[in-house]
């Protein structure tokens, strides 16, 4: 594979796992990165790995192939990761959700997620600080598991630099010329045969320059709260999404992580809107003070699914970008599909539902 030279532009979990799997394989590769590695969208995430995504069993079939390879994690030397299951659980309070989970569950099946309707009284023995709101039924899903997003940066950096990959920090790219080869930065210039845009909300002007429209939206800006400590006889909780509000918990130490959707422009206003979800679910958390966790931003696809794919033609410019809040699950499998793209190997999934298309822009 000697004298292929790839770029990868992208420090967080997604551009660190498309250039170790590039680098396993033989590809010469470079990964610039902005800022330090993980300090993007993997710098605000729950450190949650599922494999259940409703109403998206494309994303789904990604992280079921991308938790296989969590999983395998420890078979390597150097690339043990924390993952302590606690399952996922979402909480149906309308006719509606309970239809749409039994369409949703033959597609979701299919994709492999071992995912499940369960009656209100388990899931309330699962998580037993659910007030009295009117559970109709709940989706449980067994494979969720509590992660350090760190860790895994960290894992694929050395892994990556281990099959010899060059990992360059503070390095912002200004702009791209596939065609030419040329990866601008405010160092100077790079050569490449490919260049990979894994940049997350920074991709929208990098893949402009590269002559290929993604439909992506703005760059949103993610929060998620967390308590202050819980009495010392708290029980273990699954994952919980309230689905009727967006309302995801889990246990953090002896607090409780919280995310609901995106501040928007009136931040105090949504953590008021948080308080109160928080409240009627969980009614013994009502009087509970909210703090800041961490903040940061995401980028985002109209259908919230990833794109992945390259430019028509020979693969000179590859894309992985659009996760939504997603990456952490995807990004094993999303480092192999970039290396079989790259290379012309068969990817072992149908990837023409992740590339850009008509039906995809929204």
């Amino acid at each position: 594979m000697s004298g292929r030279r790839v770029v990868v532009i992208g420090g967080g979990v997604i551009g660190l796992s498309i250039a170790y799997h590039l680098a396993e394989a033989g590809v010469d590769v470079t990964l610039l990165e902005r800022g330090t590695l993980g300090s993007g969208a993997s710098r605000a995430t729950a450190d949650v790995v599922r494999s259940y995504f409703a109403g998206n069993p494309v994303s789904s079939a990604l992280a079921v192939r991308s938790l296989d390879a969590y999983r395998a994690f420890p078979a390597r030397p150097g690339m043990d990761l924390p993952l302590r299951q606690v399952g996922y659980l979402v909480l149906f309070t309308e006719p509606e959700q309970v239809s749409a989970f039994e369409a949703d569950l033959p597609a979701q099946h299919a994709a492999g997620v071992d995912v499940g309707l369960i009656e209100p009284e388990e899931a309330r023995k699962l998580n037993p600080l659910i007030g009295d709101v009117p559970l109709l039924a709940a989706a449980y899903s067994p494979d969720a598991y509590i992660s350090d997003t760190t860790a895994i940066v960290t894992a694929y950096a050395r892994a990556a630099e281990r099959e010899g990959a060059a990992l360059r920090t503070g390095c912002a790219v200004t702009a791209i010329d596939p065609e030419a080869g040329r990866v601008r930065t405010a160092d100077g210039e790079i050569g490449a045969d490919a260049v990979v845009c894994a940049a997350g909300a920074w991709s929208a002007s990098l893949v402009r320059c590269a002559g290929v429209d993604l439909p992506l939206t703005e760059p949103i800006e993610q929060e998620l709260l967390t308590t202050d400590p819980l009495p010392p006889t708290t029980p273990d909780l699954p994952v919980t999404l309230h689905a009727a509000s967006g309302l995801l918990v889990r246990l953090r130490g002896d607090r409780l992580l919280i995310g609901m959707g995106y501040p928007g422009p009136d931040r105090e206003a949504w953590r008021r809107d948080v308080a109160d979800r928080l409240g009627e679910v969980y009614p013994s958390l009502a009087a509970t003070r909210l703090h800041t966790a961490v903040t940061g931003l995401r980028d985002a696809s109209p259908d919230r699914t990833a794109f992945i794919g390259h430019r028509p033609g020979p693969p000179a410019f590859l894309y992985a970008t659009g996760f939504s809040g997603h990456g952490l699950c995807n990004a094993p499998a999303a480092g192999e599909l970039v290396r079989d793209l790259y290379l012309g190997r068969d990817p072992g999934m149908d990837v023409t539902a992740l590339a850009v298309s008509p039906r995809r822009r929204g």
